[in-house]
């Protein structure tokens, strides 16, 4: 079966995301309560208010589709396509009113992601991008930076905690340290910033698929890498890196610790 024409795809992945993003902006900094899952996350009347208004508009026009969320689970399509959402990717932020929560929205096809969109409600920042039709940031071309060394890099992550829970501290280090600053821009803007050249590296020990499905095209589309920590492409691990493509080389190095002396301990 043959793709699906992108174009009305992401215009409706654009629309639904601002729509959404009216919705979660209306309860921010509001005194909006909050609930913990069950993996003890938090949750908001915004995040699920976000997914439904979405879900509804998704499937008002692609009835066929399979719908993933991060709130209400999957509903299977009868085509082999299928929304991937996260209402707002980084609710911690949001229930701290903290401006960096974002609206995701990816499309996937046969299993490879198409399309997406990241939007930002409390800064007004879109950004969305589809396979071979380049990635846009506020209407404008979004692009990766040119920076070919780590000496000159700037690295991202949504925090540092997660690197040593996980055994990953070391890693961490010898990148963090190889680089000219790291900053903890975190969740999606992370991602963001490497996409529109603001940032060259951002990466997270622990993601989820919705995390991760929106931001694979809109990096790729913009020249950069989003893989794994081993440099596998995928959105389906629970990790990420992106990169603006001329690093990964020297970033999966340091991730490996090929710079330690023989003989040492990784």
């Amino acid at each position: 079966m043959q793709a699906p024409n992108l174009k009305p795809i992401l215009d409706l992945a654009v629309d639904s995301a601002h729509a959404a993003g009216a919705l979660t902006l209306g309860l921010f900094n509001a005194g909006t309560p909050h609930e913990r899952k069950a993996d003890r996350s938090p949750v908001t009347a915004a995040d699920r208010g976000a997914e439904e208004l979405l879900r509804r508009r998704i499937e008002a026009a692609f009835p066929m589709h399979g719908i993933l969320g991060e709130e209400f689970g999957e509903k299977p399509g009868r085509e082999p396509a299928r929304w991937i959402l996260d209402p707002i990717d980084g609710t911690q932020s949001f229930i701290s009113g903290v401006p960096l929560f974002s609206v995701l929205v990816g499309f996937e096809w046969h299993g490879e992601m198409l399309a997406g969109v990241i939007y930002f409600p409390a800064l007004n920042e879109t950004l969305c991008a589809a396979r071979g039709l380049g990635c846009s940031w506020n209407g404008r071309p979004a692009r990766v930076s040119e920076v070919r060394t780590l000496a000159d890099a700037r690295l991202v992550c949504t925090g540092t905690k997660g690197m040593y829970q996980l055994g990953r501290g070391a890693a961490f280090e010898r990148l963090r340290d190889a680089c000219a600053l790291d900053r903890g821009w975190s969740d999606a803007y992370a991602y963001a910033l490497v996409a529109t050249g603001r940032a060259e590296i951002a990466l997270d020990p622990i993601m989820n698929l919705w995390d991760n499905a929106a931001l694979l095209p809109i990096v790729v589309e913009a020249g950069g890498t989003f893989t794994d920590w081993s440099g596998r492409p995928t959105h389906t691990a629970p990790e990420a890196l992106a990169t603006n493509g001329h690093l990964l080389p020297a970033v999966l190095e340091k991730l490996r610790g090929d710079d330690a002396p023989a003989g040492a301990a990784r």
